[in-house]
């Protein structure tokens, strides 16, 4: 569990909400937008702020699309969500051919020395006259980001070997849609924390991380994106359907469990990561519960992990038959379940928060073919 608690740490201290490595496409780019676009409906951030941000992660997403080395390296891109005080931070980073480096750095500089009020009219230009970004004006899409929040992007570049570099691309907007830039505050752009960020993932084969809370719009799209994404990889169909059955399984857990956003936000915030280790997928949650809960929550783990498959639909019929209506818990029936499909017991942990709280880590690892 120790992988676990390091990235849960890690989202916490650097404010992440969403990490995903892996290739970009049309599909499952749907599905990364609405997962920032129901975060942000939760929270105070205003409608303006919305549309602009929303509409800079398209642009964003479609760039690393065009910029993505497709047959080598189109795997390494990587799409990042982060809060700050009064906003977001979108990050992506995509690996690109250090031919590509100069050109595209002079088309972003171009979009960062225009003032705010030419941009609409380089924009209009440029839509007159599609011409112009092959003869070396700043790209229409560069452009179109910097028109949607009122200013310049940052970026950086980081050498991987003589023939690619790996390229980031960022942005603040706050609550009010106005976008922020490094060098305004007297600094230079340092997208370091995005490429340890990559590194780690790609070290420890995890393709996708959300940290905050669960709500049942996140929770939605997060399997959205995992059932966009399995179907996508060249795995056997019925690992991915129970792939994709533990991971409901197992956000419904997270949301059982909810203390709510405001002690979430101080104590704790639920997270959810997914990894690929060679055909096996590992599926990890962590959340807050209240301490009064640990001790049957614990029983009930220890319990399920003992049977045999026999074991499990005895269990199961016995925890279905005892139901009342007034209960508001599943009793074992989702840990059961999870251990079903996955095939694999179940790995958790108990940390002390405070006197109230504990948080509550949980691991399961769904093979590739089980008879079940």
């Amino acid at each position: 569990m120790e992988l676990t608690r390091i990235i849960r740490d890690k989202m916490m201290k650097e404010r992440l909400m969403f990490a995903y490595r892996g290739v970009v496409t049309n599909e499952n780019s749907v599905p990364l937008l609405m997962l920032l676009e129901n975060e942000m409906k939760s929270s105070e951030y205003g409608y303006l702020g919305r549309k602009r941000l929303f509409m800079f992660v398209l642009e964003s997403l479609q760039n690393v699309q065009r910029h993505s080395n497709k047959n080598q390296h189109a795997n390494m891109s990587l799409v990042v969500y982060s809060k700050t005080d009064n906003g977001y931070t979108v990050s992506t980073g995509n690996v690109i051919p250090n031919e590509n480096i100069d050109i595209l750095k002079s088309k972003l500089d171009e979009v960062n020395n225009l003032a705010t009020e030419d941009i609409r009219n380089v924009y209009r230009q440029m839509l007159n006259n599609a011409e112009l970004s092959s003869k070396g004006g700043a790209g229409l899409g560069l452009i179109e980001m910097a028109k949607k929040t009122g200013n310049r992007l940052d970026y950086a570049f980081y050498t991987i070997n003589k023939e690619f570099s790996y390229y980031i691309l960022s942005k603040t907007v706050d609550s009010g849609g106005t976008g922020s830039h490094d060098s305004e505050k007297g600094g230079q752009f340092d997208g370091t924390s995005v490429t340890l960020l990559e590194k780690l993932m790609d070290e420890k084969d995890i393709y996708l991380i959300w940290s905050g809370h669960v709500s049942p719009e996140v929770g939605k799209e997060v399997i959205s994106f995992a059932e966009t994404k399995l179907t996508e990889q060249d795995i056997e169909g019925r690992q991915r359907k129970r792939v994709f059955s533990t991971l409901v399984e197992l956000l419904d857990n997270v949301g059982n469990y909810s203390p709510g956003r405001e002690v979430e936000e101080k104590y704790g915030k639920p997270f959810a990561m997914i990894r690929l280790v060679g055909r096996v997928y590992y599926l990890s949650t962590g959340n807050l519960i209240l301490k009064s809960k640990v001790v049957q929550l614990k029983e009930k783990l220890d319990a399920v992990n003992k049977l045999d498959k026999d074991g499990l639909k005895e269990m199961f019929i016995k925890s279905l038959t005892d139901q009342e209506s007034d209960i508001d818990s599943t009793g074992n029936m989702g840990l059961i379940e999870m251990v079903k499909k996955s095939g694999n017991k179940l790995t958790y942990i108990f940390e002390d928060i405070n006197e109230e709280y504990s948080y509550y880590m949980l691991t399961v690892g769904v093979k590739e073919n089980i008879n079940s």
